[in-house]
């Protein structure tokens, strides 16, 4: 368990819990338009509650074998205003996982992403004991580019028709953080 983290904005980076469903449901329909872009497409089932109440159980169940570290940004009225996962974790002489993220449409532009990443490069460097971070972005998304950047990410290579986002299949660039020396 790690504690919540103190972001900007009045929001906590927190580890996503049973009961976090609703709150789910409500921000991704509320950033539906605004993830279509960037995210795979989605039924409409995956808006309601009862969806999400099935999505955050997997993620938990996952969670508790150590494959993945799901956590949600959360306002200080409890609304969900983002979600960092940390998934695919490999233990071992790999010791790396995969980053994915988004924040609510409403919070963009004020340095609540890079203060999230940060946030999960320390938890997966001092808490899971990982050696190295990869993420991967859709080519013409400038500002998760510049998010990664910004947290000391490097350009790694470049991977064609890498994720079926928005109905189809786009090429993405990849980048990684070393961790330790």
């Amino acid at each position: 368990m790690i504690d919540p983290i103190p972001l900007v904005d009045a929001v906590v980076l927190r580890e996503l819990h049973p009961d976090d469903a609703g709150a789910l449901a409500e921000a991704y329909a509320r950033n539906r338009a605004h993830l279509a872009a960037w995210e795979p497409e989605r039924d409409e089932a995956f808006f309601t509650t009862a969806r999400q109440a099935t999505e955050v159980e997997a993620q938990l169940e996952d969670a508790a074998r150590g494959g993945s570290l799901p956590t949600v940004l959360a306002a200080d009225d409890g609304t969900i205003v983002g979600r960092f996962t940390l998934s695919g974790i490999v233990r071992g002489p790999f010791r790396s996982a995969n980053l994915g993220y988004w924040v609510d449409a409403a919070r963009t532009g004020h340095g609540l992403a890079s203060a999230a990443v940060a946030a999960m490069v320390g938890i997966a460097r001092d808490e899971l004991g990982l050696h190295r971070i990869q993420a991967a972005t859709l080519t013409h998304n400038a500002g998760s580019r510049r998010v990664l950047e910004r947290n000391g990410f490097a350009h790694i290579g470049f991977a064609p028709s890498y994720l079926k986002i928005a109905g189809r299949w786009q090429d993405h660039e990849l980048f990684q953080r070393i961790l330790h020396d």
